[in-house]
């Protein structure tokens, strides 16, 4: 398995990527929201030579906005990594199913080049996902060993901890193997 990190403005630009294959990099949320550090961290993670995902905080309605935002803002890059973060928001709220699978589908048409994944917790992966569509791949959120998530379906990437960072495994058997998925998904 290998290994990688995601971060937000809430880790440094100068993050350790010692030992790492892969690193997702928060760009927005909703329609307004950037990552300040956003730059700055993309850099480092192409300069150690990673595979580069970003991923948009998912908000319920004005999907075409949403897209629109994230692709004006997260760096195009054939081969890079976009994924939805599904999850509940600081209001409380979630995207529906619905708007979940008509946001990845939006991403699919305006980046055709780069592979759009969903980011859910084990919870919403079983229990308020209905439709089991993760576009190019599911991204499972679940703090257990790392690599053995408790679910059935078929995973590419493991966030297994938080502690003291989003540590994350990807189901490929090499960095090559990840970045030819990445470049051809």
């Amino acid at each position: 398995m290998l290994r990688g990190i995601d971060v937000s403005a809430y880790q440094s630009s100068s993050y350790d990527t010692d030992g790492l294959s892969f690193v997702f990099i928060k760009a927005t949320e909703g329609r307004s929201y950037i990552n300040p550090k956003l730059a700055a961290q993309t850099k480092r993670a192409r300069d150690a030579g990673l595979v580069v995902g970003f991923y948009h905080f998912l908000w319920p309605g004005n999907l075409s906005a949403q897209a629109d935002y994230f692709v004006s803002k997260a760096p195009e890059k054939a081969g890079d990594i976009l994924a939805v973060d599904w999850e509940t928001t600081s209001e409380g709220t979630h995207a529906s199913n619905a708007e979940k699978d008509l946001f990845i589908r939006k991403l699919k048409e305006k980046r055709p080049n780069n592979p759009v994944i969903l980011y859910a917790n084990r919870h919403y992966w079983l229990n308020v996902d209905r439709t089991s569509y993760a576009g190019d791949g599911l991204w499972i959120a679940d703090y257990v060993t790392a690599g053995k998530p408790r679910i059935q379906a078929k995973w590419r990437f493991h966030q297994y901890t938080d502690d003291p960072l989003d540590k994350n495994v990807a189901n490929f058997s090499s960095k090559a193997a990840l970045r030819e998925w990445a470049e051809n998904a």
